[in-house]
């Protein structure tokens, strides 16, 4: 994933206001996508990592990481743009925008 793919993405999850109603943080952007530390929730998920995948659609992961044990909580694939706000809140339990 390049920079620009990754910012478009961070865009599409709403930008800075994303990072401030979740605690964003740790980005990181490698070939397998964009990957993320967020904030206490109440589902218990502390890392998020998602991937543009060949259909142009994104998958996305989320993942608890405690003392060196990695669990991957919930996996969703075949995401459209407007849909990644939805499945964040659904998996994380955390709002992504005011209302």
């Amino acid at each position: 994933m390049s920079n620009t793919q990754a910012q478009t993405l961070l865009n599409q999850l709403g930008g800075n206001k994303f990072i401030a109603m979740t605690g964003a943080k740790d980005f990181g952007i490698s070939k397998e996508g964009l990957s993320f530390k967020i904030g206490k929730n109440s589902k218990g998920i502390s890392h998020v990592k998602i991937r543009l995948s060949s259909l142009d659609l994104y998958d996305m992961k989320f993942i608890n990481i405690r003392a060196g044990n990695i669990k991957i909580k919930a996996e969703e694939k075949g995401v459209y743009a407007n849909q990644l706000q939805t499945f964040f809140t659904k998996f994380t339990g955390m709002d992504t925008k005011l209302f």
